[in-house]
């Protein structure tokens, strides 16, 4: 007796259409007609069955704040190719001033609900920690952290958008939100004024990460300069410090500027430090070199990154919403680059994260989504909501 069986699902790596037994939140069985007899049974009529979807990267305690402040830093961000980024990021900040779990939670909330519905079950959250965000931010997606818990797997960054060197007793404040229960450490250092600075940011989130045995992300280098090299660093001290595979570089869009000598160099890099990439091209006019380092065997995906912020005024939390776009931005149109892009929003977010046993196999968890077309160009084309969202096992 099954607790789900999905009957007739097209797999991306089958030819034929397969039924999917599910139970105790594992996919027990994959096969061509299963008749045993299960609690629900879903017929998906050859339509498309995937993992679900993973968004690697969202400032959650910043959405729908656009309406709270004027567009000078959304502006400022996405003009003169990203040169005024830093005071884009002075600008946004203005916000914190008035953060307030009142406003905060009913927000979080309405976003995550759209992650639902869209079939998004894994998310690495981003909270501000500075002087006046304080742990305003990380306290209110904790709080609907522990509400979201059956319905997706939340993981909360401390994340010091202010900089660390630049705001004095930011670090304390990390130190005190991982102590409360956020799950990876943040960091920013390209937004410090000095090269010396950069590395004392990555320094000091680096010594939170070891003495409390948590992952770490880093934004760097999001801005139009080609002489920001803060990913170099970060992914010289992963080495250092014997955290591969621990560590996760977002944005990067001054890759976008690098000679190709070095970006050859710095891929090569990121490969042996197990550094992944979590690209955001639609919120940006620059973007991190997607199809070299994809040609070159480096991991990246794709993350939502804001959702109706300072810095971005769109955004439902669909994945397959960020994929579209970004097969235009990237132009990547073909059948296998839509097969690269579906991945990037499924698998690759996933090893990403670190989240294991992800994949459609028997005896992994069965985090699934089963849409309404019947292969990924059709799916990307139209972005609709899955017809079914499965997250352990259970429908949602």
């Amino acid at each position: 007796m099954f607790d789900i069986l999905i009957k007739n699902a097209k797999l991306r790596n089958y030819k034929e259409l397969k039924d999917i037994g599910i139970k105790g939140g594992r996919i027990v069985e994959i096969s061509d007609n299963i008749s045993d007899k299960s609690e629900k049974i879903i017929e998906a009529h050859g339509n498309l069955v995937t993992e679900s979807f993973v968004n690697p990267h969202l400032h959650l305690c910043k959405v729908y704040t656009l309406m709270k402040m004027n567009e000078e830093a959304l502006k400022d961000y996405h003009g003169e190719n990203m040169g005024r980024a830093m005071t884009a990021i002075e600008l946004a900040a203005e916000i914190k001033k008035q953060y307030d779990e009142k406003w905060i939670i009913p927000n979080v909330r309405k976003a995550l609900n759209l992650a639902v519905e869209n079939g998004v079950t894994h998310i690495r959250a981003f909270a501000d920690v500075d002087s006046k965000a304080k742990l305003v931010g990380v306290k209110s997606l904790l709080k609907v952290k522990e509400e979201f818990k059956d319905k997706l797997y939340l993981e909360v960054v401390a994340f010091p958008q202010d900089g660390i060197v630049k705001e004095p007793g930011t670090y304390e404040l990390i130190k005190e939100a991982i102590k409360l229960g956020a799950d990876v450490v943040g960091g920013i250092p390209w937004i410090e004024l000095t090269e010396e600075d950069e590395k004392e940011h990555i320094d000091k989130m680096f010594e939170i990460a070891k003495e409390f045995n948590k992952p770490i992300s880093m934004l760097v280098d999001d801005a139009g300069d080609p002489g920001l090299k803060t990913l170099e660093m970060l992914a010289v001290k992963t080495l250092k410090e014997g955290f591969e595979g621990k560590v996760l570089a977002h944005h990067a869009r001054a890759m976008s500027m690098y000679s190709t000598p070095y970006l050859m160099k710095l891929i090569e890099l990121l490969k042996k430090a197990r550094i992944g990439i979590i690209t955001d091209p639609h919120t940006g006019p620059l973007h991190a070199r997607v199809k070299e380092l994809i040609s070159e065997g480096a991991l990246v995906a794709l993350g939502q990154d804001d959702i109706s912020d300072a810095y971005y005024p769109y955004g439902r939390n669909n994945m397959l919403e960020v994929a579209f776009l970004a097969s235009h931005i990237l132009w990547m149109t073909t059948q296998k680059d839509m097969e690269i892009l579906y991945d990037m929003i499924t698998i690759n977010g996933a090893k990403s994260m670190g989240i294991k046993d992800f994949e459609i196999k028997e005896g992994n968890l069965a985090n699934l989504v089963i849409l309404k077309e019947k292969n990924i160009l059709e799916s990307l084309r139209n972005h609709e909501k899955p017809q079914y969202v499965i997250f352990k096992g259970n429908i949602l």
